[in-house]
């Protein structure tokens, strides 16, 4: 019953809590996601660009440890013509002390829950070709390369 109370809304799991971060608190992960990118943005400029994310198909997962955010996963809603309707994971980090034990796979469990509470049916994702770690992490939950993603400034 009390499983059923918290349903999307966060999960308890260990001593590590799963939840959506409100809108109003998304500058609470930009420490995270400036580890991710190695500081590549600004605080101001991540600020910005968050702002106007949530406003369009953007959620963020946050993984904490009591209080403390230790962890973070974008989330992308959209239909594909290929896919249907699809969540895309985007800057997912959790912090590199708690890497490795398991947290990330009970996340990504979790983050495939949400994704099917609001309708979709396969998850994608983009990571950097040099991101090594990653591959591996994904290639055990079993993605499959689709494709090569191209960039462009313009």
């Amino acid at each position: 019953m009390f499983s059923n109370l918290i349903k999307f809304t966060e999960k308890i799991t260990m001593v590590f809590r799963f939840k959506i971060i409100d809108k109003k608190d998304i500058n609470t992960i930009i420490p995270l996601v400036r580890k991710l990118t190695s500081n590549a943005n600004s605080e101001n400029v991540l600020k910005e660009r968050f702002a106007a994310m949530v406003e369009e198909n953007y959620e963020c997962a946050g993984v904490f440890d009591n209080e403390k955010l230790i962890g973070v996963c974008g989330m992308w809603f959209q239909t594909r013509h290929y896919a249907g309707k699809s969540m895309e994971v985007d800057h997912v980090y959790i912090e590199e002390a708690y890497q490795g034990k398991g947290l990330g796979k009970e996340f990504f469990k979790w983050l495939y829950d949400y994704a099917k509470s609001k309708g979709c049916n396969t998850s994608e994702l983009n990571t950097y070709v040099q991101n090594y770690p990653s591959h591996k992490f994904y290639y055990n939950e079993g993605y499959e390369i689709y494709g090569y993603h191209f960039f462009k400034t313009l």
